[in-house]
């Protein structure tokens, strides 16, 4: 079967699959790429996930379609499929997964003649594990206030010291008993009281009056579980642990070793971040939204002393995935690099 003929992995009937499956349940119930499978409005991002899977293995692309909705699969199988792409957008020959003994580093770049000439290693920098099931729990909370017919805004008072503890079903469903009887209570309250939480009125910032959302329904402002300090530094920890994995392969093959580096998109981190690391700028960026009483805990920054990496000698260079599509990349050479790549693989108007 040629390839304008074989059916799409992620097409029509994947998404009727997937309304079908999920689509009556509560979203906290559902994946949170779920509307990236099923809306119109993302349709070139499943057609571009088709393309890519096409040029894998049969196997190997099985494998990713069956895995790559999952929640902690999501993000790291976007990546590393956008790294090949840019690579090949670049006008380079790239192989999946070659083996070279006992490692398989994610990308390996072919010269004309077939023989390696770089091996491009993956990185995606992710949440905190937990973070997903956090979300989805307050997210059950917020679908079962939803139910109740008094249009307000809450938000949830917290120690501003430390994370809010997440309510598990049983602890929501009995918040949202309290919160509907006390809601309807001829009672005017801007504080309310329920297993162990205290849930504030939301006012408007210029009328002093309470909030009233369209829908006629109550809606909550949850912590996004996203809040802190945005930073690169895990990052730079997490490209040696790559360095000390590839390096002596590297350099036995007498090839240039590049680190590709994504983001989940829950982190907020961008490659300005990862730029101000190198540069040592005194920036401090931080994520948070209107449900966040908990940001951070005490961070100490020296202006004088900012923290700085400096790519060791054995990279050749970091290769930044923009994680919105079409995955645009940034390439971010090694001057110091002992085996560098050469800048018209991957530079922005290589390939073009």
């Amino acid at each position: 079967m040629n390839k304008e003929t074989a059916p799409r992995r992620f097409g029509p009937d994947f998404v009727a699959e997937q309304l079908g499956r999920y689509g009556k349940r509560p979203p906290e119930n559902r994946m949170l790429s779920y509307d990236l499978a099923v809306l119109e409005e993302y349709e070139p991002w499943r057609i571009w996930l088709d393309e890519q899977l096409d040029l894998l293995p049969g196997a190997t692309a099985a494998v990713f379609a069956a895995n790559l909705w999952r929640d902690q699969n999501f993000w790291p199988d976007i990546i590393e499929l956008a790294v090949g792409d840019a690579l090949r957008r670049k006008g380079l020959t790239v192989e999946f997964e070659r083996s070279w003994g006992n490692l398989t580093p994610d990308w390996t770049v072919l010269g004309e003649d077939g023989v390696p000439v770089a091996l491009v290693e993956v990185l995606t920098h992710s949440p905190p594990k937990g973070t997903s099931a956090r979300m989805k729990a307050w997210h059950a909370l917020v679908e079962r206030l939803k139910q109740i017919p008094v249009p307000v805004v809450l938000a949830v008072a917290g120690d501003p010291s430390r994370p809010l503890d997440v309510p598990d079903a049983r602890t929501a469903k009995k918040i949202a008993h309290d919160l509907r009887g006390a809601l309807f209570s001829p009672l005017h309250r801007s504080e309310f009281h329920s297993q162990g939480y205290t849930f504030l009125l939301q006012a408007d910032p210029w009328t002093r009056q309470p909030m009233r959302p369209p829908g006629m329904r109550t809606i909550l402002i949850p912590p996004s579980n996203m809040a802190g300090v945005i930073s690169a530094q895990p990052v730079a920890a997490g490209i040696q642990k790559k360095l000390s994995k590839y390096r002596a392969l590297a350099e036995e093959a007498g090839v240039p070793l590049i680190v590709a580096v994504g983001a989940d998109k829950f982190t907020g981190l961008q490659v300005q971040h990862f730029d101000d690391l190198l540069r040592g700028a005194p920036t401090l960026s931080v994520q948070f939204n209107c449900g966040d009483s908990f940001i951070h805990k005490p961070v100490d920054i020296d202006p004088s002393n900012p923290p700085r990496w400096t790519m060791p000698p054995d990279l050749a260079g970091v290769l930044w995935v923009n994680n919105e599509f079409p995955f645009t990349t940034t390439w971010r050479p090694n001057p110091a690099a002992a085996t560098p790549a050469l800048s018209r693989w991957l530079s922005p108007t290589a390939g073009r």
